[in-house]
Parts: structure tokens; sequence; C-alpha cells
């Protein structure tokens, strides 16, 4: 190959090639690589054969790098000259910039503080700090004088613009006779001009009234003749017209204008209207007239309006059971509490229209809420309540009660509610409207003592209805004297004739309803009121007389809830003199007519058994038990139901508890006495029987021993086993007239057995008794001690007892075992008789005439 090819090559390449050509934007880019840059370089001097045909054992040449390297040191070398040059330009221009700055710096630096200067002077100036130049303290005060004076001039501005628009209308309608200007001002004025209009009408009708008095004083149809300013008969100025009906009637059309457009709005459910002519009426006339507007034709009153005047009917069950005393109440009539469910309803969603379309909303509320009670329910309570009141006066209270708590917890749901405070609870005034609404509704049927009278009249009814039998079965019981219960002795005539005669009168008065008449005489047991009024015509019983408990019970139910519906209806300062009336009423009913009158027939009855010549007949014992139930109740009633409610009045508790206690006293001296009597009258019949010990009963014949065994068979004597029984059955009914665990039962026990220790230790002085009937005294006073241990006694009793027992010894006993003994009750041993107490018994052995029993009484 010759040498011109080799250097020229392929393509027209030269021997020599050019260098790289590059710039310093070519190592300024971000993807510079210095290792790729020397890899570009060294590719650009490889030729292209070897390029190609890498396996091709050739000698290395590094001329072309190193020519390639040098080409390329020698641009580096320019170019880093060319930086350099540059940079110096840029160093010099950053430090002239610094110098600006740093200038720059110092003088908004001195502005700076200039200003704050300058601050600190206007604030000083401001607020009159001391210290500072008379100018700079008197500039605060003058600003803020003249921002004070300017806004006078403006309110002076407003007042003299008002003030001619005033007088332009009042020339308008004193000369013209028209209101051109405010028609124009209501009609283009929105709400605003309307306001205006309103408040320029009232101060023309001012205006009228001062300058034109003629106008408003006319008396039937005629005016007076009075002289206006500076003596200018009104009548007769030039031009006049009559400016007071004028403007009375453009304020009629506005008022009337803006009530019609508050309907539409209202019925469009345009609230913001709606709350636009309500505020301009509201500052027009008070907002009288759009607040009767919206109440008075809300579709709730129209939709009632006929509802309210139906008559009342519901179902003839309830009624019944309203003016049935033994029968729970059926709770509020159907009707109001639909009324009231929908007043309940309609309040809340009004609640909300209110809150949006009156700026005055709690006082449209108010009004709102004031129709809907002393309109619609009001109307409807008292149709319900004379309804009531035609079956009885239980069946007026509880439907008054029933009323109050449903109607207040309807007061309670719409204050938790909130009506326009919605979600929160009711502001305070509307709670107060509320209560006042809930206190109005039911004022009069709490006037004075008006409730506690129906009250009392209505337990009156009942408890005279109840006690009717009872009471004609003890105005009888003197004129039929056969059986025990027909023979009770007359007691508290005066009582029972009074409520005898006020239950006939109640019956016989006019305005007793049919309803009622039949519920006293079902209370009563009657079929018909005609034999109410004809006294021997009613069929009592025995059982008519007694007491019963279930009746005392029924009495004492119907006062409790009485009780209870007063606390709740009218508790409060009244409520101890209301329970004070009740407990008299119940002391003289239950207490004098009921038991007193059952006791003083026991007492009677059990009196005239003390000279009976037969045995006396204790049945009546068995009603004791029921009287002192029937007292216990009472007295438990009374300490725990009506005294602690008189605790806020001590004088009327102080009486309460007198009362109380004089009554509780007076029966139980009732049953003291009647068991003080029949404990008399059971020892007058033990004496009788005692009288009819036999003297041979204890001092037996020799032929009655050896004549047969019936003698010494006999345990006791017919006198002691009669004695025996009757005392038995006695024990027994005055168990049943006392609780077992009693201690009336023990007191009363004990005083007939100490009765019947004395009679018999004065019975066994009487007789002579001998071998034989020792032994029979002995087995007549053990079945006496046999009987005494099944009483429960007091335990001090007990020793005497073991008394009876030595007293029958005393007569079995030989005279050296009688020595002994005498001895011994020396000593104490006869529980603490002395040994001349032993004499008399002594003194009735058949052997008192032996040297041994005369040693013995010698010894005495």
């Amino acid at each position: 190959m010759s040498m011109s090819s080799q250097i020229s090559g392929p393509a027209g390449r030269t021997l020599f090639p050019k260098g790289p050509n590059f710039t310093i934007e070519d190592f300024s880019g971000k993807d510079f690589i210095a290792k790729d840059f020397i890899e570009s370089l060294s590719d650009s001097t490889i030729p292209t054969n070897r390029r190609s045909t890498p396996t091709t054992q050739q000698a290395f040449d590094p001329k072309p790098l190193i020519r390639c390297f040098e080409h390329a040191l020698t641009r580096l070398g320019s170019l880093s000259e060319d930086l350099e040059l540059h940079e110096n330009e840029l160093s010099g221009s950053v430090r002239r910039a610094e110098s600006q700055h740093n200038h720059n710096v110092e003088s908004l630096g001195r502005k700076l503080n200039q200003t704050i200067a300058s601050f600190h002077q206007l604030d000083s100036s401001l607020n009159g700090a001391s210290g500072e130049s008379t100018s700079f303290e008197s500039g605060g005060n003058v600003a803020v004088k003249i921002g004070e004076r300017l806004e006078e001039l403006d309110r002076q501005r407003v007042r003299a613009q008002d003030a001619k628009f005033l007088i332009q209308c009042w020339f308008e309608v004193s000369v013209q006779g028209t209101l051109t200007l405010l028609e124009d001002l209501r009609r283009q004025g929105g709400g605003e001009g309307k306001v205006r209009c309103a408040h320029i009408a009232r101060q023309l009708l001012k205006i009228s009234q001062r300058l034109e008095p003629h106008n408003w004083n006319q008396v039937n149809g005629t005016s007076k003749t009075i002289k206006g300013v500076n003596g200018v008969d009104g009548h007769k100025a030039k031009g006049h017209h009559n400016t007071r009906e004028l403007i009375e009637k453009f304020s009629e059309t506005l008022e009337k204008d803006l009530l019609k457009q508050f309907d539409d709005f209202y019925r469009k459910q345009n609230f913001d209207g709606m709350r636009e002519c309500a505020n301009v009426l509201h500052d027009f006339s008070g907002g009288a007239s759009v607040i009767g507007l919206f109440v008075n034709q809300h579709q709730f009153f129209i939709d009632r309006s006929q509802l309210i005047t139906e008559a009342i009917a519901g179902d003839g069950e309830n009624w019944e059971r309203l003016a049935d005393p033994d029968a729970d109440p059926p709770g509020v009539e159907p009707s109001l509490q639909s009324l009231l469910d929908e007043v309940k309803v309609v309040v809340q969603e009004e609640s909300f229209i209110i809150k949006q379309a009156f700026p005055f909303h709690e006082q449209v509320l108010g009004r709102f809420l004031q129709r809907l009670f002393q309109q619609s329910i009001q109307q409807r309570l008292e149709m319900v309540l004379d309804k009531a009141n035609t079956l009885s006066s239980l069946a007026f209270l509880r439907s008054l009660q029933a009323a109050r708590t449903y109607i207040g917890s309807l007061v309670d749901e719409l204050k938790a509610h909130g009506l326009t405070e919605h979600p929160e609870p009711a502001s305070s005034q509307t709670s107060i409207t509320l209560d006042q609404q809930l206190d109005d509704l039911f004022v009069p049927y709490f006037v004075g003592s008006s409730y506690i009278e129906r009250e009392k009249k209505s337990l009156e009814e009942l408890y005279s209805s109840l006690l009717f039998k009872f009471t004609i079965y003890h105005s009888r019981r003197r004129k039929v004297p056969t059986t025990f219960m027909a023979s009770l002795a007359k007691s508290g005539s005066e009582y029972l004739s009074s409520a005898r005669d006020a239950y006939i009168d109640r019956l016989d008065s006019s305005d007793l309803a049919p309803a009622q008449k039949a519920m006293l005489l079902r209370v009563a047991g009657l079929k018909d009121a005609e034999s109410a009024r004809n006294n021997n015509e009613i069929e009592v019983t025995d059982q008519d007389g007694v007491l019963s408990l279930p009746n005392a019970k029924r009495m004492l139910k119907w006062l409790a809830e009485g009780v209870g519906r007063g606390l709740e209806l009218s508790g409060g300062s009244e409520t101890p003199k209301d329970v004070s009336a009740l407990l008299s009423l119940l002391l003289a009913n239950m207490g004098e007519i009921y038991v007193e009158t059952a006791l003083d027939a026991d007492s009677d009855f059990v009196v005239s058994q003390e000279n009976s010549k037969t045995e006396p007949d204790f049945s009546y014992l068995t009603n004791l038990r029921s009287a002192i139930s029937i007292m216990h109740l009472m007295i438990t009633c009374i300490n725990t139901v009506l005294i602690p409610l008189a605790t806020s009045n001590v004088t009327t508790r102080r009486s309460m508890e007198k009362t109380t206690a004089q009554a509780i006293t007076r029966m139980e001296d009732k049953v003291n006495t009647i068991m003080q009597h029949t404990i008399d009258v059971a020892l007058s019949w033990v004496s009788k029987l005692l009288l009819n010990q036999k003297k041979g009963d204890f001092r037996p014949k020799d032929l009655a021993l050896d004549g047969g065994g019936a003698w010494l068979e006999m345990l006791q004597t017919p006198t002691c086993l009669q004695i025996y029984t009757f005392l038995g059955k006695v024990r027994d009914l005055s168990a049943a007239a006392f609780s077992p665990t009693s201690k009336n039962l023990q007191t009363f026990l004990t005083e007939l057995a100490i009765g019947l220790r004395t009679l018999l230790l004065e019975h066994f002085k009487k007789f002579q008794v001998n071998a034989a009937g020792g032994l029979m005294v002995t087995k007549d006073i053990t079945k006496y001690t046999e009987l005494l241990k099944t009483f429960p006694l007091a335990p001090s009793f007990l020793p005497s007892l073991e008394v009876l027992a030595e007293i029958g010894n005393l007569f079995v006993i030989g005279p050296e075992a009688l020595r002994e003994r005498v001895r011994g009750g020396g000593r104490g041993e006869f529980g603490g008789w002395e040994r001349s107490d032993l004499r008399p018994y002594v003194l009735r052995r058949e052997d008192v005439g032996s040297v041994g029993v005369q040693s013995v009484l010698n010894s005495m």
C-alpha cells in the first residue's frame, strides 16, 4: 500500500485529522462525565478499519491519541483563560452589588427608624402621654372631636333630610290632600322604605294632633271650634283637608298591604319575605296585627273549631271505671289526649316557622301558645270535667288529676324540645309562658278551699254510702233485742243520725246525676233510692252491724288516693291545712261512726250481762280483733301519710297529733273498758258457779265411800269442771280477739287469773274438808292450775300457782307434816304468805279438834 493512500484514507480522510471541537457549554451541562469525555476523544482517533476488525493483530500507534489530547489540552487551556476572565468580571459585579446593597440597607434602616419615631410620636399624641408637647397632647382629642363632630353633622344631615321630607309630606297632605310622596316611597322603597313610611305616618299623626286639634276632639260626630295656631280657626282655613282621616287611611292601607303581603309569603313559605313584613309591621304598630293574623288564621284552629264543640262520647266502661272508687282510674279522656298530642306536634312544627319568619319570635310563640291553651285545650278540658262531674265527685277529681298530669307532661316535653331554641332547651321566657298557661288552666279548680272541699265531699259520699247499712243497723238495735248482734247498745246516736240523714239528703238532691246516684247505691249495697228513704224497708243482717276489715281498708285506700291526688294537684303551703281537714274526716267516719259505735255497742252488751242468770255470751270478743286491727291500720295511715305532710306547719302538725292521740286514747279506753267488763262478768259467773259447790263435795260421808267407786273415780267436782269449761271458752275467745303474742292478751288473762285465784282462795275457806275430801280439793286445784297454765300469764304470776297447790296439801297431810309445812310457810316457802294466812284453811280440816292439829294452830 502506498503512503499517499494511507494518508488520505477512504472517504477523503487526511493524514492528520482535525482535533475535537468543543466549547464551555459542553462542560456546564448536568450530564457531563469526565470519563465519557475522554472516551469520546479516544474513539475519534481510532481508525475505522481498526474499529471494524478488532481481531486483526496490529501494532499500537499512539500518535493519533497524542495529537488529539494535545489539541484538547490546548483548547481546554484557552477555555480556562476565557472562564477566568468571565469570573473576574462577575466578581467585580458582585462587589459592586454588595456595596449598593449595604447602602440601600442603611438607607432603609434610617427610614424605618424615622417611621417608628413618627409612630411613637403619633401614638403619644393620640393617648395624651405626659411629657409631650401641648400640640401632641391635644392632637388625639382633636381627632376624636373631629370624628364626633362629623358623626353629629351626619346625624343632623339625616334629621334635616327627614325633616324636609316630613314637611313636604305635611304640606302635601294638609294643602293638597294627598300623600303622593309616601305612596311613591311605599311602592318603590322596599322593606326599608315601608319602615320609613310607617315612621313618617306616625309623625304626621302627631303633627296633625298638635296643629289641628279640632279633628281630634269630635263629640257625637260634631267637632268643637278650637282656635288653631296663632288664633286661626282650623275649620275656616282655606284649602284645609282633614289630615287625620287622610293619614289614618294611608296607615290602614299600608298595614293591610303589609298584612296581605305577609299572608302571601306565608302561603308560599317565603320566610325572608315574612320576616321583612313582620319587621315593618312591628315597627309600625308593635306587631299586634301581624301576630293576630298568623295566630287567628292558623289551620289548626280552623280544623279544630268544629271538633272542639263535639259532645264527649268515649267508652262507657271507662266512664264507669272512672266513677268506681274500687277500680283503678283509666287515665286521661281519649278525645282530650288526642287534642294534646296534636298540639304537641303542631307547636313543634310551627316553632320552626316562627323562628324563621319573625325577628320577635318569642313574642309570637307566646301568643300562639296562649291561644292554644286558652281556647282549644281549655274548652275541651271544661267539657271533659263537666261530663265527669255528672257521674260523681270522684270521677271529676280523677279526670282533673289525669288531665293535669298529661298536660303537665306536655309542657315538660315542649320545654325539653326547645321549640324556637331547638335542639337546645326552651328559653326562660318560653318556659315561663308555658308554666303560666298550665297554671291558668287549673286555677279555677284550686281557688281558695274549693279543691279540698271537693275531696271532702267525695270521701263523705263514699263513707256515708259504705257505712249506711251499718248506721241503719245500729239505729235499730234497741228496738229488736233478740240476738247478741241485734241487741247491741246505742252509741254515737248523733253521728249515726247525721251520717244517715246526710246520705239520704244527698240521694234526694236534685243536682245528683243518675249515674252518681247509682254508684252511691251500689257502694251502700242498696237496690234503689226509695228503699233508702224508708229505713224500715231496708233489709240488714247481723253481719252489717259488725266491723269489717276489708271495708276499713277500702276507706283508707280512698283516703290515700285523695291525699296523693291533692299532693299532685294542689301541693304547697295549703297542704298542712288540707291534710288536717282529711284527718278530721277520717277520725269522724272511721273513728267515731264506725269503730267507736261498734265498741260502744260491745261495751253496753257486756254490761248488760253482769247480772245475767245464764252463762254470759262472749262472742263479741271476736269483734275486738277487727276493732284493734282497724285502729292499728288507721293510726299507721295517720302517722305515715297524713302527719308527715304537715311538717312545714308546726302548729297544724301539733294540733293533728293532739287530735289523733285523743281519738286513739278514747278508742283504747273503750277497748279497755270492754275487757275490764268482760273480766268482771267472767268472774261474776265463776262466783255464781262456786256458789253451786256442794258441801258434801269435800266431806263425803262414809256411806258414799263404802257404797261404790263412783265417787272415788271422780277426777274433779262438777263445779270445777263447769268453771274449767267456761274459762276455757273465755280463753279461746280472748285469743281470737288479740294476737297470740299480744301483750294485751297476756294482761287480760293475767287479770282474769288473779281474779280466779282470789275467788278460789276465798272459796276453800268456806268448806269443811275431811281426809277424803282433801283429795278432791287437790284434784280441783290441780285442774284449776292446769287451766291457768294454758294462759299466757305474766312471769310474776307463776309463783301463785304453787301457792294454790300448797293450799290443797294443807287438807291431805297429817299433823306432823302439817307442822313442818307451817314452819316452812314461816320461812317464806308459801310465796310470801304468813302463818296467820294459812290458819283459815287449817281450821277447815275435819280433824281440827285433834291434839296434833291444835298444837299446829297454837304455833300459828
